[in-house]
């Protein structure tokens, strides 16, 4: 397969003249029904109205919501005009806000009103107080100093936000012609979306990512799951991440393939989607495909009409997979591995491969994408069925980290190599296993979660001295967290102090579960303190609770 060189907005139009009656989306819970002809007007008008209100091509647009339609909609009319959309993660507070808007440099936010019992025009306004007296287009914060305009995604009036139709009307202000001259100076290497991951240094960082990485990316991985303009997919992942916007929306639009949308997952809602829309498509992270098939009612929908979809995000139980093929009825399921940094997909089961290959390995290479397994030591090849560090290379690869060269080095050699810090074997067909991390990531649920961002800021807490923060196994959500605390002399706290801490300033999925207090940690010769030490003993403590 060659390597499309195209913009988003190319592809949104070739879909549109192929299919122009096809339903682009549907959102069964809101009774909206689109079709391509529909969702390419819609974007263009939205185009106009990110353009009317003043956004410069590469300027970037900050995004917090769930999967609401202004989301979608958002998502390809930048991607016409040459906003940078910069996803927000919808567990967000205060800290995690303030830092990715002042380091991402958004000159505009996108919100929804809530998420899961959260105010989010409440927290902005907590990390931005001068909103309340900022006139709408000109927000003067001091924390904040690139961020100008607000926009909700709704028509509840908000001091210093615009409502979404007011938004909307910016579009009156931008000719045909304008737009069309915009709409053509995009290049397919400009970058379009940029999405915060952490690492195991420091804070997160913005991943740049272009047309052309989404874009083949989100064909390549269609075309291995046969996606045609026939298909329906069930998307309930969110947007914010890889697995929604790339994985789903955008495999879905380089296909004509209709978008089956869920707001927010929920087990029984995403059953009577696939039953009543009739999806051939359905994406999800393990657990959510474990709540599917453990709902009290799950006997009681129809989901003969799923051929295929995804699971990717953690690693997918064997009895897992053969529910999804056997109860669900999708034979053709596929299981993906990747990251951020990789646009994100490197390696894709393929449907007609054995059910032991879609559950003992993430697949074989895509298409256009070299892969390779080195020693860490000394960056040297391994041979087959030996363990080393996975690197890619290719179209896929991201163009760096948002002003963070140095972390960007650290990442691509300069032979464009990227470095995934994942450990992986590789067998004799060129099946590829991950078995395990250079990093300390821990993947809760699907979401990546990385101890030193937390360690970073339980470390402010006044009583401690020390923190260190570990995955342990948990049959639920893969892995929970762990903190390990080392209190200063003299001082006491208790873990429901802790949690309480917590809550409002980081995600909930980021809070420890468990909370064990020591005064000291396993430590090697040189002082260095051995973190797999405090797994096994972490293993160990959760096992006799």
């Amino acid at each position: 397969m060659a390597i499309l060189h195209k913009t988003i907005g190319q592809i949104v139009k070739e879909q549109t003249a192929l299919h122009p009656d096809t339903e682009a989306y549907v959102y069964p819970e809101r009774g909206i029904r689109k079709t391509y002809r529909e969702f390419d007007e819609e974007t263009d008008l939205l185009a106009k109205a990110f353009m009317g209100i003043g956004i410069a091509r590469g300027e970037n647009v900050a995004i917090w919501s769930d999967n609401k339609r202004e989301w979608l909609l958002s998502q390809f009319a930048t991607g016409k005009m040459g906003g940078v959309l910069v996803t927000v993660n919808t567990s967000y507070q205060s800290s995690e806000l303030e830092y990715l808007l002042k380091q991402s440099e958004a000159t505009t936010l996108l919100l929804g009103e809530e998420f899961k019992g959260n105010n989010y025009i409440e927290i902005l306004n907590a990390v931005c107080p001068e909103l309340g007296t900022s006139e709408k287009g000109n927000v003067q914060s001091a924390k904040l100093p690139h961020l100008k305009r607000v926009i909700v995604m709704g028509e509840n009036n908000y001091a210093g936000i615009y409502t979404w139709s007011e938004f909307e009307a910016f579009a009156r202000e931008v000719s045909d012609r304008a737009f069309e001259e915009r709409f053509k100076s995009m290049d397919p290497d400009d970058v379009i979306n940029m999405q915060y991951t952490s690492g195991t240094t420091g804070f997160p960082k913005g991943v740049m990512l272009t047309h052309n990485n989404v874009v083949n990316n989100g064909k390549i991985i269609g075309d291995t799951m046969k996606l045609t303009e026939k298909d329906r997919m069930c998307i309930p992942v969110p947007f914010f991440h890889c697995f929604g916007c790339v994985l789903g929306t955008m495999a879905a639009v380089t296909h004509s393939t209709t978008m089956v949308i869920a707001e927010q997952f929920e087990p029984k809602t995403v059953l009577q989607m696939v039953q009543d829309e009739k999806c051939t498509v359905l994406h999800g992270v393990p657990t959510m495909f474990i709540a599917e098939l453990n709902h009290p009612e799950f006997k009681s929908f129809d989901t003969s009409s799923l051929r295929t979809g995804i699971m990717a995000g953690s690693p997918c139980p064997i009895e897992v997979m053969k529910k999804v093929i056997d109860e669900m009825g999708a034979t053709e399921i596929t299981i993906c591995y990747g990251q951020t940094e990789s646009s994100p997909v490197i390696t894709q089961t393929r449907p007609d491969d054995a059910i032991e290959k879609r559950v003992s390995t993430v697949g074989r290479p895509h298409a256009q994408v070299e892969v390779k397994i080195i020693d860490p030591a000394t960056n040297e090849t391994v041979a087959p069925g030996v363990n080393g560090e996975l690197c890619t290379r290719g179209y896929h690869i991201m163009k760096g980290y948002y002003n963070n060269e140095e972390a960007t080095k650290q990442a691509i050699d300069e032979d464009g190599w990227l470095h995934t810090g994942d450990l992986a074997v590789e067998d004799d067909e060129g099946y590829i296993a991950i078995t395990g991390r250079m990093k300390d990531m821990v993947i809760r649920g699907g979401e990546n979660i990385y101890p030193r961002e937390i360690e970073e800021f339980l470390y402010m807490h006044p009583a401690i001295q020390d923190v260190q923060v570990v995955g342990v196994p948990d049959p639920k959500f893969g892995e929970e967290l762990m903190a390990w605390i080392i209190l200063k002399d003299g001082a006491q706290l208790t873990a429901e102090e802790l949690r309480t801490y917590c809550q409002g300033k980081i995600s909930r999925h980021k809070i420890p579960r468990y909370f064990e207090f020591v005064s000291e940690y396993p430590m090697t010769a040189s002082g260095k303190i051995q973190k797999f030490k405090l797994r096994e003993q972490s293993a160990e403590l959760v096992q006799q609770i």
